[in-house]
């Protein structure tokens, strides 16, 4: 849940991305399976050793980018797994979904303060003038992701405090990342009919490309 995995296929940084579709697909498979493989694996072995593939996942995202939110994943996803190793507690492993969506909302959040924001970064990668119109719709989409980051966390929390494994699996597992294509597709079709509004200048409203 990095820069790569959540926007840069939304928005991706150049005309070359189509070519790391694999990459990004391995690193959303590696990502959906982790909650479904730590609920399959409870009983089976300790905690301590579930650590393990929360490094190893951890590890995989800087194989496939590494800028800044993915060394900050990554050093919050081997905080998680050092505190579960000593206490051989299940607890942090159920957080690591509570931790990256806390992390991503303060980095969207803090360039709404300081523009520009998250999404239009990314788009003027592949579409450096923007007009200002996609400017304010950039902005808008970074306030949408903000708002999915907090409901999402709040919604990973609650699952891993008081709801059960099974439950805390399923929403972390799949109903998260169901949300976050029902929002992908909103946003392409919100941004069709900005492009149809704006004719030729509406091309750079927002870069192609989907997945999070």
């Amino acid at each position: 849940m990095t820069w790569l995995t959540r926007c840069s296929a939304l928005y991706p940084a150049s005309r070359s991305v189509p070519k790391r579709w694999w990459s990004n697909i391995a690193l959303a498979v590696v990502t959906l399976a982790y909650p479904v493989v730590v609920y399959a694996s409870l009983g089976r072995f300790e905690p301590r050793w579930l650590a393990l593939l929360l490094v190893a996942v951890a590890m995989m995202r800087l194989v496939f980018g590494r800028t800044v939110a993915t060394w900050g994943v990554v050093a919050v996803a081997v905080a998680l797994a050092t505190v579960t190793w000593i206490g051989n507690a299940l607890m942090p492993l159920k957080l690591y979904p509570v931790a990256v969506n806390a992390f991503m909302l303060i980095m969207f959040a803090t360039t709404l303060i300081r523009p520009p924001s998250a999404i239009e970064r990314l788009a003027r990668l592949s579409e450096p003038d923007l007009p200002e119109g996609a400017v304010v719709y950039t902005r808008h989409v970074t306030m949408v992701w903000c708002t999915f980051f907090l409901i999402n966390g709040s919604m990973a929390l609650y699952t891993a405090v008081w709801g059960t494994e099974a439950q805390w699996a399923l929403y972390n597992g799949a109903i998260s990342y169901a949300l976050m294509g029902v929002i992908a597709a909103i946003e392409w079709l919100v941004r069709q009919r900005v492009r149809g509004r704006h004719g030729k200048h509406a091309t750079a409203v927002a870069p192609e490309g989907t997945h999070v």
